[in-house]
């Protein structure tokens, strides 16, 4: 048991899924995992632990932005032994070819946090997705032709931004999309030479002002969860 989450050493799996949103860990459960249990509710953010083809896989909602997935990312480390982490979750398109409901793999993560600037103080750390899980997740998308974007995301600590066009900045950079979470996951498994990786699905677009909805957010993102969970079997 740890600070933040109840369950007992051996409940949880060497890779896990990270959703931000727990009730996507739920409905992952529910529909991916086999015979998943649940081994934590503290706080709300449900974490379980299924099978999946024989592989034992492990589903934790981490809750939005860097500092909430940092708590749960440095306990399913430090205290479970966790080595794989894949980030599976919405994120908002920079860029007019990327559109409702296509994959994208952070490749690397830029970020409008200050939180590695406490590590590297005036310098750049640059956080960047496992070679291994990302050559496996790319390799699984090709054979079953599904489309992916791959390239730099920017993990943003502020989800209302006062202003508008701000994005344009970064996708004239090439940034191809917008989430919170990456950059703090990608960095703290590169603290603890654990492997980490970003599958992402978008949710709306900054550039067509379309978006998805709160249930399709929730339930229906399945592509993703099938190249995260193909990736670590």
């Amino acid at each position: 048991m740890s600070t933040h989450i109840e369950a007992k050493k051996g409940e949880i799996a060497e890779n896990v899924l990270l959703p931000g949103d727990p009730l996507r860990a739920k409905w992952i459960a529910e529909n991916f995992l086999e015979n998943s249990k649940l081994y934590n509710d503290v706080r709300g953010m449900l974490g379980y632990t299924g099978t999946f083809r024989g592989t034992p896989i492990s589903v934790q909602g981490t809750g939005m932005g860097i500092p909430s997935a940092l708590i749960y990312c440095n306990e399913l480390i430090k205290d479970y032994g966790v080595k794989n982490l894949i980030r599976v979750g919405s994120a908002g398109s920079y860029q007019k070819d990327i559109k409702l409901r296509d994959i994208v793999i952070a490749m690397a993560a830029s970020s409008t946090s200050g939180i590695n600037n406490t590590r590297f103080i005036n310098n750049d750390y640059s956080p960047t997705a496992n070679f291994e899980l990302f050559m496996k997740a790319a390799s699984y998308a090709k054979e079953n032709n599904i489309p992916i974007k791959a390239g730099n995301v920017l993990s943003c600590d502020e989800f209302y931004d006062d202003d508008i066009d701000s994005y344009k900045k970064w996708a004239q950079f090439g940034v191809l999309c917008v989430e919170m979470e990456a950059a703090g996951i990608y960095t703290i498994a590169a603290k603890y030479n654990v492997r980490a990786l970003a599958v992402l699905t978008i949710s709306d677009s900054l550039v067509t002002k379309e978006t998805t909805s709160v249930v399709e957010r929730e339930q229906s993102f399945d592509t993703m969860i099938n190249i995260a969970l193909h990736t670590l079997i």
